[in-house]
């Protein structure tokens, strides 16, 4: 009874991270297309300063951040300095802000998609650079992503989904999101460079450190000076409080999104993690395209199903190597 319990209780958690993550980051993807793209008050003015998103995302994480190492664990007594995030928290700052201005260029779809292949600079990194070698597999759901990203970029976007936004410039908006993968990529490398530094660094604690300098560097960027783009975001929100209203809530999705996906490494680990995450940006895509009104053609779904295949592929691949690693370990 008592091991049927225990599975019964892993599955409910299992249940409630897959539920958390879902819910957080799919309703944040719908508030943030809503304010690329919605046309507020009777003049039918847009939300131009998205990357204000990334300041007020910042804010909420860091006080959300410090208000859970109060209540769950005090900062440890080897964990990484604050002042060591200075690097990664300026990559962590200037690649969201191009991943969110990409949507002025491109549809929410797209830029999920664009988004989805970080594996093909990785490897792409990894082969020019550091003479790694991939099994044929791998290259398979490396071409499975290239080749649907390529092919939703180059067919033809709905007349309804190009008015929508705001300067559509397709190359633009894959360039920005492209160059978002990178940034991302040396963020991720700073990170676990520290964690191998500082072993004891928590997940609250390197949350903390991010969000700190990023709302430094987001605060000079957008209030350094008189004419900032900060000042004009805050007077906009003054006069839509609506948009203002779709900002929290876009903050407050992140926040929980993370607490969901802290839950999810700790309990079930990273793969468990990556597989919800996987399949949540698949059903962003289609819930971008029912409720926001972004049509896609048959082709374009085609495409769309070529990336996913390649990425729950290498999951699988991935899933695979973890169930070798314990017979190669048996005891004398």
């Amino acid at each position: 009874m008592e091991v049927h319990g225990s599975l019964l209780q892993r599955v409910l958690v299992f249940s409630f991270c897959v539920i958390g993550i879902w819910t957080a980051y799919i309703y944040q993807g719908v508030l943030q297309e809503t304010l690329s793209t919605k046309r507020f008050g009777p003049d039918g003015n847009r939300f131009e300063h998205l990357a204000f998103l990334n300041l007020a995302q910042n804010v909420v994480c860091l006080i959300w951040s410090y208000i859970m190492i109060k209540l769950w664990n005090s900062r440890n007594a080897g964990g990484a300095p604050l002042w060591t995030y200075w690097s990664a928290g300026i990559t962590n700052t200037i690649g969201p802000a191009m991943g969110i201005e990409a949507l002025k260029y491109i549809s929410y779809p797209a830029q999920v998609l664009a988004k989805s292949s970080k594996m093909i600079p990785v490897m792409l990194m990894g082969t020019l650079v550091y003479k790694q070698r991939y099994s044929f597999p791998e290259y398979v759901c490396t071409l499975l992503v290239a080749g649907g990203v390529s092919i939703f970029a180059l067919l033809k976007t709905s007349s309804k989904t190009i008015s929508k936004l705001a300067r559509p410039n397709a190359p633009l908006g894959y360039g920005l999101c492209f160059l978002n993968l990178a940034f991302d990529g040396f963020t991720n490398a700073t990170q676990d460079s520290i964690k191998a530094r500082y072993p004891k660094t928590s997940a609250w604690e390197i949350m903390l450190g991010m969000n700190l300098w990023g709302t430094i560097y987001n605060m000079i960027y957008m209030f350094g000076w008189p004419r900032g783009s900060g000042f004009e975001a805050v007077q906009f929100c003054k006069r839509h409080p609506e948009a203002a209203w779709d900002i929290l809530l876009f903050c407050l999705c992140g926040a929980v999104g993370q607490n969901f996906i802290f839950l999810t490494i700790s309990r079930f680990g990273s793969l468990a993690n990556t597989t919800i995450t996987t399949t949540r940006k698949f059903v962003s895509i289609v819930v971008s395209s029912l409720l926001s009104g972004n049509p896609l053609s048959t082709k374009q779904w085609g495409s769309v199903v070529m990336v996913f295949s390649g990425l729950s592929y290498n999951t699988y691949l991935k899933w695979r190597k973890l169930q070798r690693v314990p017979k190669k370990r048996k005891p004398m």
